[in-house]
């Protein structure tokens, strides 16, 4: 059977088998998994270090600096299960982990590389299958065969669950302990943590797959054919940046004008202001990185006056893009303080300063004439953001200035900000007893001469 990578990038290893260590480390990870990712705050980073002892465990060699570093974001981003209860941020969060773990596993440095190692995941099951199918049939434990060993686990299960009951109704202090260490299971119960069992083991068997069969997806980034001279780039980009600057002058109003743009400007409001940043910066973001990514690719560098100009015009490229973002970000805090904070406008900031810090890592590309890591620095830079996002307490601090919003205007939002996560509940203690029971949806409130009901979507003070 031939790959459709080829011999060179990704080949299918016929005659591969998982070594003993990936079965029964898998396993273990399996029953981790199975016994703390269910009803547990702690079973994703408790499963993401039985992960990692497995991948130590069956690893060749030594981890390299950047395979460290991806350890520790990986698990850094797996403890967010264990500090947040938001499950937007959670669920962010552990995506990412999973994503990190493969691109780093995959050796990855190109932009194709890591584009094609975030994607392994979906590439992975029909070859692990293939590989686990191999190495099932040559299991050959030292001692006794698996299905005797199989046998006389069972016996043994049995023979202690009987005993166990006898000597219970037997004894009254003996059955209260009995009954406190032993875990209640019904029949959802144990269909779930198998599946548990089964989907966790299925994971650490594809991670071990990688670690010892990474991909080489770098071989097929495109190689860069400086095709074209000086003038022929520098007229064309030229043109583009004195349109940005054209733009940024006549637009300063518009960009940096904030309320009173607003309260000028017929038909205008401050959803829509705060809406055409947010789509300008993603538009600016877009053309941004790829007339960088084709300037840079055809632009010659070999002699110091094509260097020069590649770095002044990019650099004010870049310059002026971060223009566009300073401007979105002012846009939406505008947009915050009219109509409160919630989790995608929140989520939307974090996105605008992580763009604005590609920008940033392209200036310092540009300065130093060398771009090899500036993809794995912006997915550093990716996993710093959601990580900072997460010790922020998204939730806690939605809460936290909706509550102070509510102490200038007297207006919140309460359909909202009572469906937030249990990390909100302090902040949200902070609000009068007349509005509180609406907010945790026990009943009407009271303001004035009026009764506000709950599903009324937000509450007026006079």
């Amino acid at each position: 059977m031939r790959s459709v990578w080829g011999p060179r990038t990704w080949p299918v290893l016929r005659y591969s088998q998982p070594p003993r260590a990936a079965l029964l480390g898998s396993a273990l990870a399996g029953l981790v998994g199975a016994a703390t990712l269910v009803d547990n705050t702690f079973g994703v980073l408790v499963t993401a270090v039985a992960f990692v002892v497995v991948v130590l465990a069956v690893r060749r060699g030594r981890l390299s600096r950047w395979e460290w570093v991806g350890v520790a974001g990986a698990l850094a981003l797996a403890s967010v299960s264990a500090l947040r209860a938001a499950e937007w941020i959670v669920t962010m969060s552990t995506t990412l982990a999973i994503v990190v773990a493969v691109v780093v596993l995959s050796r990855a440095w190109t932009w194709t590389g890591i584009a094609l190692g975030g994607l392994l995941p979906v590439l992975l099951p029909v070859r692990v299958a293939r590989w686990i199918r191999r190495g099932a049939g040559s299991i050959d434990l030292e001692g006794p065969r698996p299905v005797r060993a199989g046998m006389v686990a069972v016996v043994t299960i049995a023979l202690v669950a009987v005993f166990a009951a006898l000597f219970g109704a037997a004894d009254k202090r003996f059955s209260d302990a009995l009954g406190a260490v032993t875990p209640e299971f019904d029949a959802v119960s144990i269909f779930g943590r198998i599946l548990v069992f089964v989907l966790t083991a299925a994971g650490a068997l594809a991670v071990c797959y990688v670690a010892l069969h990474p991909p080489r997806f770098d071989r097929l980034a495109p190689s860069p054919r400086r095709s074209v001279q000086l003038w022929e780039w520098m007229i064309p980009l030229g043109a583009v940046e004195a349109l940005f600057v054209v733009f940024v002058g006549f637009q300063v109003p518009t960009l940096f004008g904030g309320q009173g743009h607003v309260a000028t400007t017929e038909g205008l409001t401050n959803a829509e202001y705060a809406r055409q940043g947010f789509w300008q910066l993603l538009a600016v973001t877009v053309l941004t990185l790829f007339v960088i990514a084709v300037t840079v690719a055809k632009a010659p560098r070999n002699r110091r006056g094509d260097r020069i100009a590649l770095r002044a015009l990019l650099g004010a490229l870049c310059l002026l893009s971060l223009v566009i973002v300073a401007s979105a970000l002012h846009r939406m805090s505008l947009y915050e303080q009219q109509y409160g904070y919630t989790t995608l406008r929140l989520f939307v900031t974090a996105v605008e300063w992580w763009l604005g810090s590609v920008f940033v890592l392209l200036l310092i590309s540009g300065a130093r004439m060398s771009g090899r890591w500036l993809p794995r620095a912006v997915g550093v830079g990716a996993v710093l953001t959601v990580l900072t996002l997460a010790a922020l307490n998204p939730d806690a601090y939605i809460a936290r200035h909706n509550v102070d919003r509510f102490e200038q205007t007297g207006r919140i939002d309460t359909s909202y900000v009572g469906g937030l996560s249990s990390d909100a509940d302090a902040e949200l203690e902070r609000l009068p007893d007349y509005v509180r029971p609406c907010v945790q949806a026990r009943g009407p409130v009271f303001v004035g001469d009026t009764w506000h009901l709950c599903t009324d979507p937000s509450v007026s003070v006079p």
